[in-house]
């Protein structure tokens, strides 16, 4: 069956009719402003992603360098209860034969050898006798009953104390001071 040509296709002639509505062409002007936008963007983008990168970089050094200084002190700790060892050993040259003594000298050299190393990662040990007690600073170990001192005040130093700049690698093993019970009774007498 033919179809008659003088019957329309009524799709054809709806595509007809309808105009084909390109986007209006833009002027130099325009195109020059849109791309200065976009090499805008870009460039923001860019800048963001280098700060952050530079952020990201500054960070995993500084944690670099605390893991560093973790380590650093973790192995300077263990080192100084032998240290502290050595030392007191050393203290009694005095009561040993001349040969002893011989020995003890060249003990020193070496004991001397590992305080140059601790002060070379600036750890310098800190004396507690006379001060209030802190506990970050110091671990009481001892309660001591007195009147001469104020109560808090540290009257003895069973173990020295180190640090390294700001940072407590070892606190002060201390006697504390406190009054007396009879002392304490006979303050609350007197304020009743």
């Amino acid at each position: 069956m033919k179809e008659n040509p003088e019957q329309e296709d009524p799709l054809a002639t709806e595509e007809a009719t309808e105009e084909v509505k390109e986007p209006k062409p833009l002027t130099d002007a325009e195109k020059i402003e849109n791309l200065q936008e976009e090499i805008k963007a870009q460039k923001d983008k860019n800048l963001h992603q280098l700060a952050d990168m530079e952020n990201l970089r500054k960070r995993l050094h500084k944690e670099k360098l605390e893991m560093n200084r973790f380590a650093v002190d973790n192995v300077l700790t263990e080192i100084l209860m032998p240290l502290d060892n050595f030392e007191n050993a050393l203290g009694f040259t005095d009561n040993m034969s001349e040969e002893t003594k011989n020995w003890a000298v060249g003990f020193e050299m070496i004991l001397n050898q590992f305080k140059d190393m601790l002060t070379h990662y600036n750890v310098k040990s800190f004396s507690a006798v006379g001060e209030e007690f802190d506990p970050h600073r110091h671990e009481a170990v001892e309660v001591e009953e007195t009147t001469e001192v104020p109560e808090g005040t540290i009257t003895h130093e069973l173990l020295k104390g180190y640090e390294s700049g700001d940072r407590i690698l070892r606190p002060a093993r201390v006697k504390v001071a406190k009054p007396p019970l009879k002392a304490k009774k006979e303050e609350k007498k007197e304020e009743e």
